[in-house]
């Protein structure tokens, strides 16, 4: 089940609303959900960005359109189409640089088993890949190629320690309810858990807020 399935059930005349709202809405609550999770959360594979950047080039051909127009009328529907463009793109940039900040930090890590990869669109994968070879090129040519070339790989797990650097999985997050479901989160001297109400905002470990998420039975705030 998806957020659009949750808002059909909690309100019915959701899909009443233009299409391109929903997206709007859709695209804000992956930007806040990506900026709020410490690890990189799956690519939107529902047609999201493609019609979102088909929207804006729209935008942006109606702007050129009415740019030089003169008529009042017209000149108050340019501001009001930049304004909303702004929006978009603003919402995009943000989204795009939280993901990218989070690949920076660990490129090696999303790209080191293929459900991992299946989280990055195909521009974010080449990225990563050309992004961890240039920065294993850098060492090389620093340090490691001092070193033996047993001790040259980045990813080696000798003794069952992984070198790669991952999230913080543990970190805390805020999540809001979407239905009513129990809750159960671990704390520092003592475990808990709650009956959630619809609409209750909970502070979890990630850890313990991923599945509720994923399930669609809360969201990141």
């Amino acid at each position: 089940m998806d957020i659009d399935d949750i808002l059909r059930e909690v309100d019915p005349i959701f899909h009443d609303i233009p299409q391109e709202q929903r997206d709007l809405q859709d695209l804000t609550r992956a930007w806040v959900a990506e900026k709020s999770a410490p690890e990189l959360l799956p690519w939107p594979a529902n047609g999201l960005f493609e019609r979102i950047n088909a929207n804006i080039k729209t935008q942006i051909e109606r702007v050129e359109e009415l740019t030089g127009d003169m008529d009042p009328k017209t000149n108050f529907a340019l501001i009001v189409i930049q304004t909303e463009l702004e929006r978009y793109r603003y919402l995009v940039r943000s989204y795009l640089r939280a993901r990218l900040a989070k690949i920076d930090r660990h490129a090696l890590h999303y790209l080191s088993t293929d459900a991992l990869r299946a989280r990055l669109s195909g521009a974010e994968l080449a990225y990563a890949t050309r992004h961890q070879a240039l920065l294993h090129n850098h060492y090389l040519s620093s340090f490691l190629s001092s070193f033996p070339a047993g001790l040259q790989n980045l990813n080696d797990s000798a003794a069952g320690i992984s070198m790669i650097e991952t999230p913080d999985l543990e970190s805390a997050v805020f999540i809001r309810l979407l239905r009513d479901a129990p809750v159960e989160g671990r704390g520092v001297d003592a475990d808990g858990a709650m009956d959630g109400r619809e609409s209750d905002i909970v502070i979890l470990r990630w850890s313990d807020a991923k599945p509720l998420v994923e399930a669609g039975t809360a969201e990141l705030v």
